[in-house]
């Protein structure tokens, strides 16, 4: 029996560490979980290792070299499953905590996760995939370190939260500020300069921690999917889709793809964002197709179809996300509209970044054509059922919500 049965969102204490921006750093992460180092030790041991940083990938010596000096041992795989190799999801991996390396057989790139007593720690699941193949798997020996605390929140003294490593950018950036300003008298901007050394020293921080692009690099991103019966989705699933991503959290986004004979529909971004747009999506398709099937037998086709567009397209669109003052005149709604659009296609931006550097996916734009007896009369019944649909929107941080 398949032994990984849940997932669980971790990035092994990057945000904490004070990182920021897009990487690939599974390895620096799986490490970090499955021992319970602080992640930005093992970033920089490995960096070391490595001669370079471990943001664009850790070749596999290297991986091997500092397992085995950490007192992890490689197991070996049972020779069939080595010639034809075990997907993820059907290896059956000892208890405790595992290292696992996987990699598509397609496909250089290969990726590094942790798992403790079944559960899944990473910042997306490989099995939603369904072409990793196992390529090794490290447990942990008598003298090695190990994680203790994967069911509590992991504190370290040096460990910083997301809350004060923004504060100590701000307090930095604040500082700077004073000693670009050609107002500024010498003294002042050799103190503010002797205080950013400081902090930049204490918090292991550099000048483009301080220039980055605040709120994308500190985002945190992930993808999840939603798997559906049937290798064929329904054009009114893939508007159910863009309805969810576009108009309740347009931070999201998301794709379609086939595995075997199930659809999945993965969605990726924002974590927060990701999170309840899965959790929406699912809660409106089951609606609607057991509103269709109860009324016209089904929901793939014929009437059952009709109906489910028209409730697709009138799902209400006006729906307010956040309590905010109301605004004077057209221009500020027209205003806040455009920012909120700016700022959705910039975390689009980063997320399809996130979504190549860490999961290793291209998207590609695809179309199919099908036809079917259009029924008039379902698609107005779905029409006044979806009008009358109210949405309930969970609660997500501002930061990650929809703005303006």
């Amino acid at each position: 029996m398949p032994s990984i049965h849940t997932f669980q969102w971790d990035d092994g204490g990057r945000s904490a560490g004070g990182f920021v921006g897009l990487t690939g750093d599974c390895v620096t992460r799986a490490i970090a979980l499955a021992t319970g180092a602080i992640y930005r030790d093992v970033y920089q041991q490995i960096a070391s290792m490595l001669g370079s940083s471990p943001r664009e990938g850790v070749i596999d010596r290297i991986i091997e070299d500092y397992l085995s000096n950490a007192g992890w041992k490689r197991q070996a795989l049972d020779a069939a499953h080595d010639d034809h190799g075990l997907l993820v999801e059907e290896m059956d991996f000892p208890n405790g905590i595992v290292i696992v390396s996987c990699r598509k057989p397609d496909r250089l790139n290969g990726h590094l996760f942790t798992i403790c007593d079944g559960t899944l720690h990473d910042t997306w699941d490989p099995r939603d995939e369904g072409a990793y193949v196992v390529e090794a798997y490290w447990t942990p020996t008598a003298t090695a370190r190990v994680n203790t605390t994967f069911s509590e929140p992991r504190k370290h003294a040096t460990d910083l939260t997301q809350e004060q490593f923004e504060k100590i950018l701000g307090r930095l950036k604040a500082i700077d500020n004073t000693a670009k300003n050609h107002a500024s008298t010498d003294s002042e901007r050799e103190n503010a300069l002797r205080m950013m050394q400081s902090l930049m020293l204490r918090h292991n921080l550099t000048r483009e921690d301080i220039a980055g692009k605040d709120e994308l690099d500190t985002m945190q991103f992930t993808r999840l999917a939603c798997p559906l019966n049937g290798s064929r989705s329904c054009a009114w699933e893939n508007g159910l889709a863009n309805y969810v991503t576009e108009v309740i959290f347009p931070m999201s986004q998301w794709y379609v793809a086939r595995r075997g004979h199930r659809t999945l529909y993965f969605f990726y971004g924002p974590r927060a964002d990701v999170e309840n747009a899965v959790g929406l999506f699912r809660e409106l398709l089951i609606t609607i197709a057991t509103a269709a099937r109860r009324l016209y037998g089904g929901y793939a086709r014929g009437s059952g179809v009709s109906y489910a567009e028209g409730y697709v397209a009138s799902l209400p669109r006006d729906v307010p996300h956040e309590k905010s003052s109301p605004t004077s005149g057209e221009s500020q709604s027209t205003a806040n509209k455009s920012l909120v659009q700016l700022r959705s296609l910039s975390v689009h931006q980063a997320s399809a970044e996130w979504l190549s550097a860490e999961c290793d996916v291209q998207l590609s734009r695809g179309s199919r054509s099908g036809r079917y007896r259009h029924d008039p009369s379902a698609a107005e019944m779905g029409k006044i059922h979806g009008a009358q649909h109210k949405i309930d929107i969970p609660s997500a941080p501002k930061r990650l919500g929809h703005s303006g």
